[in-house]
């Protein structure tokens, strides 16, 4: 017979036995998550204020932080806008090639982001499909600014359309076919019905997706030419510092990304909650 004490807790485990995978979760996030955060900062600040104030105002550094603030400037709204339209329509309307689309916006989960910037130097390359007529007309696209802003497209695409999504299909098509039978017509709808309905599922799904353009490495790797002082983002002008031995410097553009990510986190957490009180408000 279950026991008051275990009742109580939701479980019919003894306490020892919830007492040890509790310790066994808090050991493996300490091991593979606090510690090395902790080692990020440490190794950041081991010199000094003035040395990691001026390792962040470092030329390079500079110009890979404003290039990582203009593709995620650019990539972020282009899957927000994506993503509403795409899971506005898979979840309230019914469409040949419903399935197929559905597909197609998890394919970046499912290939190698090297390989999503191996194709776009296949297609825009010097070597590639369009290479010639984009050098003919003086284009370029790899190892510059728009490849770097397609390949973060591309891999980030899924987020915002994968959040709301689910989000979209639980609240179902009521509210929206109500408002159609008082006279609003479908932008009105979507405006004053559907998108107040969503709104902290985009949040959410923004967070995530910005939180991945910043910190995207291996297909902008690819695609940028880790051209110093103009193609390097963030992520690769720390790999850059680090092959370089110089350490602190190296730290010291790492705890931004570091910084974002404690950002995000306590920002997701309140978007994700957010959505949950609203789920279960439906």
């Amino acid at each position: 017979m279950r026991s008051p004490n275990n009742t109580a807790h939701g479980t019919s485990e003894p306490a020892a036995v919830r007492w040890l995978l509790t310790a066994i979760a808090l050991g493996f996030l300490t091991l593979f998550l606090f510690v090395p955060l902790a080692a990020v900062f440490s190794q950041a600040f081991e010199k000094g204020l003035s040395v990691y104030l001026t390792a962040l105002r470092e030329e390079d550094t500079l110009a890979a932080i404003k290039l990582t603030l203009l593709v995620a400037f650019i990539a972020v709204p282009l899957n927000l806008v994506f993503g509403v339209i795409a899971s506005w329509g898979i979840a309230k309307f019914s469409f040949p090639g419903k399935g197929l689309l559905i597909t197609l916006i998890d394919l970046p989960f499912s290939v190698s982001p090297v390989i999503s910037g191996l194709i776009y130097v296949l297609i825009f390359g010097r070597q590639g499909w369009l290479g010639p007529f984009l050098e003919a007309h003086d284009i370029k696209i790899i190892f510059a600014a728009p490849g770097i802003i397609l390949a973060t497209v591309f891999v980030t695409f899924p987020f915002i359309a994968r959040e709301l999504i689910p989000l979209m299909e639980s609240q179902g098509r009521d509210e929206e076919e109500a408002a159609m039978v008082l006279g609003a017509t479908g932008l009105q709808t979507f405006f004053r019905v559907t998108l107040p309905n969503i709104k902290w599922g985009i949040i959410y799904g923004v967070i995530l997706c910005n939180a991945r353009a910043i910190g995207e490495f291996g297909a902008v790797s690819v695609v940028s030419g880790h051209i110093r002082g103009t193609t390097n983002t963030v992520p690769l002008q720390v790999e850059i510092l680090y092959n370089e031995y110089n350490y602190t410097a190296a730290f010291a553009v790492a705890s931004l990304l570091a910084f974002l990510a404690l950002i995000t986190l306590a920002v997701k957490t309140i978007a994700e909650w957010k959505v949950q009180q609203q789920l279960k408000a439906e």
